[in-house]
């Protein structure tokens, strides 16, 4: 797999839109050969509650999992650096439904984190929403979603989830905020390019509680939020983003 392995490190130099490029490459190289190797290590995603698709379907779909996978080691390297003590966390993709450890989940649950498997669960079927739905395209959108999940995994190895002194809207706000770190470290590193901050900060608005609300009921009650607003998410993106891990109070 080093041929994959030095594809991707060329892609790098040319930004996300390249390394989707190279992930598709690597995908007809591999594609038919009986293996998709090339996600291995904490990014290997498991692939459950899938149905059987047509050979261009699930041709696209091992793509959006190699991405998948590469945005969850990057964002694992990114953390272990600037986190002591951090621990990795492992992947588990899924459409329609999954069991975990937490209990089952189907799709109108979209991404979540288990602390008690300590997995990152990715719904597919969430990203074709937040594209068609909710207005939020783009692979630094998807890649958002990850690092907000990754998140959830270092406020659980910091000892900041399942305790109820917590509030739930700031634990998803901290959430947020990492994700921003991240997308600071990758910026750092060259990976990010014109729009892609933007991808980011229109998903986070577009998945605020009363983004959601209006579009679902036509009414806004802030009583009822778990993730917080727009403009609150949007908010604690652009903190990390700008202040890295440090602002976050981990």
């Amino acid at each position: 797999m080093g041929g994959g392995l030095n594809i991707l490190a060329l892609a790098s130099r040319f930004g996300w839109k390249g390394i989707l490029v190279a992930l598709v490459v690597i995908g007809v190289m591999t594609f038919g050969g009986g293996s998709l190797g090339m996600c291995s290590g904490s990014g290997d995603p498991d692939r459950q509650g899938a149905v059987k698709n047509a050979p261009t379907e699930t041709a696209t779909k091992d793509d959006t999992a190699r991405f998948v996978g590469y945005v969850l080691d990057d964002v694992q390297k990114s953390f272990t650096r600037d986190i002591p003590g951090y621990q990795t966390t492992r992947l588990t993709l899924f459409r329609q439904g999954i069991d975990s450890a937490c209990g089952s989940a189907s799709s109108a649950v979209g991404p979540f984190y288990c602390p008690l498997d300590r997995r990152v669960y990715i719904d597919l079927t969430f990203y074709d929403q937040l594209r068609e739905r909710f207005g939020a395209p783009g692979d630094f959108a998807q890649a958002y979603v990850i690092a907000h999940e990754v998140g959830h995994h270092v406020q659980n190895i910091k000892g900041r989830l399942g305790r109820g002194e917590v509030n739930q809207i700031e634990t998803e706000l901290q959430a947020d905020c990492l994700a921003g770190a991240w997308a600071k470290d990758a910026n750092a590193r060259g990976l990010l390019e014109v729009g892609d901050v933007d991808e980011a900060l229109n998903a986070a608005s577009a998945i605020g509680d009363d983004t959601i609300q209006r579009k679902t009921t036509g009414r806004v009650q802030p009583e009822t939020w778990t993730h917080g607003s727009a403009a609150q998410r949007s908010a604690a993106f652009k903190k990390g983003l700008e202040g890295g891990v440090a602002s976050c109070g981990i």
